[in-house]
């Protein structure tokens, strides 16, 4: 179980900023480490904070930037995303959570009301595999053939210590990859490994 959760925050709203870390700071479990109000300064604070949680607004400087930015990061450091959103569309949400590679996502609307929402989410998240995440997860993994969720799931056991010599394995990791979106065993790792 993780001490205190460590939080960053990447949202373009002085006013939501503010909001937010008033929130978070309310809570002992939880550590504001800071924000970014767009992307270069989003995924520099990620790197070099390494948060457990990010909180992507899902419309950065134009409409779903934060899919791309918080799948950026999801590749690059080990963290779980928590997407910000005014969109109430479930399906639309859902289909944002697969392709950011978030663990879920929580509604801006939801907040002024009920701030007990952010930091309840944001624990759940960091301490355990919410369904929510899970449901994700298996949608993102519903493209991968039976053979291909074989080897995945081997990759996912084994780490970082895989070793892959059949040529079958080897096309069906290029394969898995292909259809993920990502490019070696770390990513896949930052991405599927809890």
């Amino acid at each position: 179980m993780l001490d205190r959760v460590k939080v960053i925050l990447v949202d373009d709203d002085a006013d939501f900023n503010y909001l937010i870390q008033k929130t978070i700071s309310q809570n002992k479990e939880l550590d504001f480490i800071g924000s970014a109000k767009d992307r270069a300064a989003g995924i520099e604070l990620a790197k070099s904070s390494q948060p457990d949680i990010v909180l992507m607004d899902l419309n950065l400087s134009y409409e779903l930037e934060g899919i791309e930015v918080a799948r950026e990061i999801k590749l690059e450091i080990k963290t779980k995303i928590l997407l910000l959103t005014c969109v109430e569309d479930r399906a639309e949400m859902i289909k944002a959570s697969k392709e950011s590679f978030a663990s879920g996502y929580i509604l801006k609307s939801n907040l002024p009301q009920s701030p007990n929402i952010l930091n309840d989410t944001i624990l759940e998240t960091a301490r355990t595999h919410t369904p929510l995440a899970h449901m994700i997860r298996e949608l993102i993994l519903k493209s991968l053939t039976k053979k291909e969720r074989c080897v995945f799931d081997r990759i996912i056991s084994a780490g970082k210590n895989i070793e892959l010599d059949n040529k079958t394995f080897i096309n069906q990791k290029t394969s898995i990859f292909r259809k993920l979106g990502v490019k070696n065993v770390r990513e896949l790792l930052h991405v599927f490994k809890d």
